[in-house]
């Protein structure tokens, strides 16, 4: 059995060696980049080629030969609703595969500090709003991704049993919806705000006269950058120790409705927008109650009109990105 680790939150050692999993997915390369500014030396991130995380004795041996101190996992199948909707059991059995490896090889060979990254849908689909932690596992899920939010859940659960059984001192944290630079811009795969920019964008290089949204554009969002988020990874890797997890967001909601009207400014897509009320909303709202954050002492920085024009000038400069 691994000996529990005597721990008080405090500064990370910048020359330790800091395991990113997911190092290029959206959360994983907005944590990368702000570890690099805050100094750490050794940061270790593996693609999937080179090493699939649903394979355990692959990352058993990863884990035992690099032996990082600290770790966030990052790594998951994700989606949007269609993705979710259409392929449930590739959200939960790769994500279920992905955690278990990740988290049993970690307490192997024992990770000091581990964060694991959730994701605001595991709560329950009408959760009282704002949505406050200890809300989790109170009511039914929303069906369209229940599976990925399934998988989710079984993470935060997991971590807490490494809490009691080993003592290592984990965390998790729960973020809201994500965007900026590496986000999946595709049309089918990727979650709302990704898409409008992509949609928006394609009707002003066509000549579109319009686009057509999904759902009634009623449901609220909360969206929060992922260089953000990863600021708050890191703080709460510094100033917090304790079982339950913390939500991650902005505080603040827009309707779908009032998102797309921004992408469209500042796009500069001028044309009619429509709603196609035959596909699902969704999730009527979903706003997470920030208030344990605040009190940890963080608080995002970025606004949703600024950080969809750091978005829309990434996404610009990747042509490859537009076709």
């Amino acid at each position: 059995m691994t000996e529990s680790v005597q721990f008080s939150p405090a500064e990370l050692d910048r020359g330790a060696t800091f395991y990113v999993a997911g190092h290029r997915g959206l959360a994983g390369s907005a944590i990368v980049r702000n570890l690099e500014a805050e100094g750490f030396e050794k940061i270790v991130g593996m693609t999937s080629s080179e090493l699939d995380l649903r394979d355990r004795g692959l990352v058993s041996d990863f884990f035992a030969d690099v032996r990082p101190k600290y770790v966030v996992l990052a790594a998951a199948k994700v989606g949007g609703i269609l993705a979710n909707d259409t392929y449930p059991v590739d959200f939960l059995s790769d994500n279920i595969r992905i955690q278990v490896n990740v988290l049993d090889a970690a307490r192997e060979v024992g990770v000091e500090r581990l964060l694991f990254l959730g994701s605001s849908c595991i709560y329950p689909r009408l959760a009282s709003q704002p949505i406050r932690e200890d809300s989790l596992l109170t009511g039914a899920l929303e069906p369209t991704n229940d599976a990925y939010a399934i998988a989710k859940i079984a993470g935060i659960l997991h971590v807490q049993a490494v809490r009691r059984q080993f003592g290592l001192p984990w965390i998790s944290a729960m973020p809201t919806n994500l965007y900026g630079p590496n986000d999946n811009f595709s049309p089918t795969g990727s979650h709302v705000l990704p898409a409008l920019i992509h949609r928006y964008d394609e009707a002003v290089r066509s000549g579109a006269p319009s686009v057509t949204n999904w759902g009634t554009g009623s449901p609220r969002r909360e969206f929060l950058h992922a260089d953000d988020l990863a600021g708050a990874c890191l703080h709460l890797l510094e100033q917090y120790d304790g079982a339950e997890h913390v939500n991650v967001g902005s505080g603040t909601d827009n309707t779908i409705r009032e998102v797309a009207e921004t992408v469209a400014s500042v796009i500069g897509f001028t044309g009619e927008t429509t709603w196609d009320t035959s596909k699902p909303d969704g999730t009527p709202q979903k706003l997470l109650d920030v208030s344990k954050l605040a009190r940890l002492g963080w608080t995002a920085k970025i606004d949703l009109r600024q950080g969809l024009e750091r978005t829309a000038q990434w996404y610009h400069s990747h042509d490859a990105l537009r076709l």
